[in-house]
């Protein structure tokens, strides 16, 4: 089994770039996957792993039979490496080398009544990731981020979604190209905004719903208003007008599992 335990060795340099640069992910078509539970589900989720790096110290004989298994390569590394490497405080011992997948909408599979959930232009890490482990939480159909801002496997999504960037189904694509989508395939528009809006719990989500947020700072553009089957709004009882995008995406989501049953 191959070693490498000097953080100067090229390839580890190479990984770096992975992990601090979205231009190196995007060349590379590959990106890096730390931690044993962020490692399984992305296996789970058929993301194909090219490398595994790992700590002898800290992973076991049988979890290396299964990633030798499934025909991946194994590297043997030291604290120092690791370190080098590790976006994490914490220390699992194990970093992947991830294949990106394709995030085009006409690779999205939808069932006949789908439900969705529609970002738009949400550029803060954490609350992609938060609002991935909702959309994984409610076991939502597809998760399409319309104008991205923040490159998909940045190391922050990884980490924040806690694994759920591999368990939801994603899309990318302009809010044009998205609003477009959808209307082809029928399905109903509910933008979350302030303007010419119904509170979202008298909306029947039980036929194929978009349910689509945009920024804390702006909201939605006025390509998605003028789109939308309907507006929705929660109504907010205190002093201010709004909330965090991945609270509100949240309250909307499961309303929508509530009235279509769980």
């Amino acid at each position: 089994m191959k070693q490498i335990t000097s953080s100067q060795n090229p390839f580890i340099k190479s990984l770096v770039q992975l992990q601090e640069k979205a231009k190196s992910r995007k060349q590379s078509g590959t990106f890096l996957i730390e931690g044993k539970r962020e490692i399984e589900l992305a296996i789970k989720g058929n993301y194909e792993l090219e490398t595994v790096l790992f700590l002898p110290e800290l992973i076991s004989e049988e979890q290396l039979t299964k990633l030798s298994k499934l025909g991946i390569n194994l590297i043997e590394i030291n604290k120092e490496v690791y370190q080098k490497l590790a976006y994490r405080d914490t220390t699992e011992g194990i970093i992947a080398v991830a294949k990106t997948k394709s995030l085009a909408l006409q690779d999205l599979e939808l069932p006949k009544n789908p439900l969705i959930l529609v970002m738009e232009s949400i550029e803060k890490p954490g609350n992609i990731g938060a609002m991935l482990r909702t959309c994984d939480a409610a076991n939502i159909d597809a998760v399409i981020i319309a104008n991205p801002k923040t490159d998909l496997y940045n190391p922050n999504i990884v980490r924040s979604s806690v694994g759920c960037l591999f368990t939801n189904q994603i899309a990318t694509g302009s809010t044009e190209d998205v609003i477009k989508f959808l209307k082809e395939k029928n399905i109903a528009i509910f933008g979350a905004t302030l303007q010419n809006s119904n509170f979202y719990h008298t909306q029947d989500y039980t036929i194929p719903t978009a349910l689509v947020v945009g920024t804390e700072a702006t909201g939605l553009t006025q390509a998605w208003r003028d789109a939308a089957t309907q507006n929705v709004i929660i109504p907010m009882q205190g002093e201010i007008d709004s909330m965090n995008v991945s609270v509100a995406s949240a309250i909307l989501l499961f309303e929508a599992k509530r009235q279509r049953g769980f």
